[in-house]
């Protein structure tokens, strides 16, 4: 089989032949010697999100999001993973420096998780901050797999500096479910556009908005809200009337400059942590500005202690979302060095129109197809992330993380992240040091164009990779 192969074709394969150990009964693997860390099953599901709402879905340990894990920077950790599923699976931690074979990710070479099989994670946590974990397997057109399912949950890891000082910790992850296959707004005249996913209703945790139970805070506290956006395709905007949102995190990474913001904006698989003065006492809804979006529950009641009624709403500003204004203040004086390599990656559809759905190519190439991107350890590396296209895509880095060179024409230094989310036709460049060997899975966080096409592999000329042969 080539190195770089088809996800479709390698997982059915795979799925049929990690099926044989599941029918004769137990694990894949035999029990290691001691207990794990953590253990995560892996089994379907069914949930009221609201009332006379019922959504049936995969999840980890009998709901989503899955459990915080919560792990110490640099201390070695174990997790056991139970697949109680029908088919096979990967739990991939995003955003850590780990080795690509517990990466979770197959174009790396991690195993999969038979079905009704185990296997143990082991590896050592970092860098600190919130990270977040979730499936990575292929979907195509089933929206009952990978990440539109409720295979997600927050991964903390603590180090030696919080992100600021707070009174009180709230996690809150964003998710779409009822996907369905569309077409997308606009489109030329006379031709019909190509089919997008769209979401017939919205949770943030565990509920849709208005069931549940509320954020509940004191007049007077400093709450720090882990926001993830877990959804599979869709970008969102937050706003809590009243509040403002002291932006101190992007990606679990500490920004440079702090900023106040009134307006949250998450591509998928992007984390912002926001610390907000609770000044504002009342019933309020944070949520989603898009209207429709709130309504269809993707939205949180904040309940000051003391006060009562229906949750309310305001329009949020019209406020612009820009990654640079959380730089180093010194970044237009003082540059980030020089890179050993610049390496130019041009993104764009092969359109299908209404045919289907559009695939997408770097450099002209759709995976498994595209050339790799190819480094030495020890060099420091300029990806120049040009978007030929009218999507805006959260372009995910495995196993590494990268500094904002520019983004948009704008420079920017000290904001380091593992998504960036590069706009219609414009330009962001990232910069990324060769510093953990091995196959590295760089690709969109948008599930619909992963699958179709867009992905690459970074390759270390001087380190562990892919065999030729499998």
């Amino acid at each position: 089989m080539p190195r770089a192969v088809n996800r479709r074709a390698f997982l059915r394969s795979l799925t049929g032949a990690l099926m044989a150990p599941a029918a004769a009964g137990g694990y894949q693997e035999a029990a290691n010697a001691g207990k794990a860390d953590f253990t995560l099953r892996i089994a379907p599901l069914e949930v009221e999100v609201a009332p006379r709402h019922k959504i049936k879905t995969v999840a980890y340990n009998g709901g989503f999001p899955g459990p915080v894990l919560r792990m110490k920077e640099g201390k070695p950790v174990t997790v056991d993973v139970y697949n109680d599923s029908d088919v096979a699976e990967l739990v991939h931690w995003h955003g850590l420096w780990i080795p690509p074979e517990v990466d979770g990710a197959m174009e790396e070479g991690t195993p999969m998780v038979a079905p009704h099989g185990r296997r143990r994670y082991q590896f050592v946590p970092r860098p600190a901050g919130t990270r977040w974990y979730h499936s990575h397997t292929y979907a195509g057109r089933d929206f009952n797999r990978s990440t539109y399912t409720g295979q997600f949950g927050f991964l903390l890891i603590e180090g030696k500096d919080d992100p600021g000082r707070y009174d009180q910790e709230v996690p809150l992850a964003l998710h779409g479910w009822d996907a369905f296959l569309g077409r997308m707004n606009g489109g030329v005249e006379g031709f019909e556009s190509p089919l997008d996913v769209k979401y017939r209703s919205f949770t943030v945790n565990s509920h849709a908005l208005g069931a549940g139970e509320p954020v509940r805070v004191k007049e007077g506290q400093r709450v720090l809200f882990r926001v993830l956006n877990a959804s599979a395709t869709m970008f969102h905007r937050l706003a809590l009337p009243g509040h403002a949102f002291l932006v101190v995190a992007l990606d679990g990474n500490p920004v440079p400059s702090p900023r106040k913001v009134s307006v949250l904006e998450m591509g998928p698989g992007e984390r912002i942590d926001a610390v907000v003065e609770m000044n504002h006492p009342g019933v309020w809804i944070l949520g989603d500005v898009d209207d429709q979006t709130r309504r269809s529950g993707l939205g949180s009641v904040i309940e000051y202690a003391g006060r009562t009624g229906a949750a309310q709403w305001q329009p949020a500003p019209n406020e612009i979302w820009d990654y640079t204004v959380f730089g180093r203040p010194d970044g237009m004086s003082k540059p980030i060095p020089e890179p050993d390599g610049i390496v130019p990656l041009v993104f764009g559809p092969k359109e299908v129109g209404n045919r289907g759905i559009d695939h997408w190519t770097i450099n002209g190439k759709e995976y498994p197809k595209t050339d790799p991107i190819q480094v030495r350890t020890g060099g420091k590396y300029r990806l120049i992330l040009n978007n030929q296209s009218n999507d805006t895509h959260p372009i995910h880095l495995h196993r590494h993380s990268f500094e904002l060179v520019r983004v948009a024409g704008k420079p920017a230094a000290g904001i380091v992240k593992d998504v960036v989310a590069v706009p219609p036709r414009r330009q962001v460049e990232v910069q990324f040091a060769a510093d953990n060997p091995g196959p590295s899975l760089f690709h969109c966080h948008m599930q619909l164009h992963m699958d179709f096409g867009f992905m690459a592999l970074v390759e270390y000329a001087d380190g562990r990779n892919p065999p030729r042969e499998r």
